[in-house]
């Protein structure tokens, strides 16, 4: 999957949350996405990474302690 489908993708979903929205007004956009992208995101790369947080912190292109920080926030530590 190339960074163009991913893209697509986000693009193609925030379209629908538009749809979905039905002329309301969006509030917290900045915030719902990156919760709903975060998490997986983390999940995914501790996988990878054999839950070797220094070896996901260097491909997230993140300090360890930053990635401690976010994976105790969503709980997955």
């Amino acid at each position: 999957m190339s960074r163009q489908h991913i893209d697509a993708c986000v693009r193609e979903s925030l379209h629908s949350y538009f749809q979905d929205l039905d002329g309301e007004a969006p509030d917290g956009m900045y915030d719902m996405l990156v919760r709903a992208v975060e998490k997986p995101l983390l999940e995914v790369v501790m996988s990878h990474a054999d839950n070797n947080q220094s070896r996901a912190a260097e491909w997230l292109g993140l300090n360890r302690n930053t990635l401690r920080k976010k994976l105790l926030e969503h709980k997955l530590l």
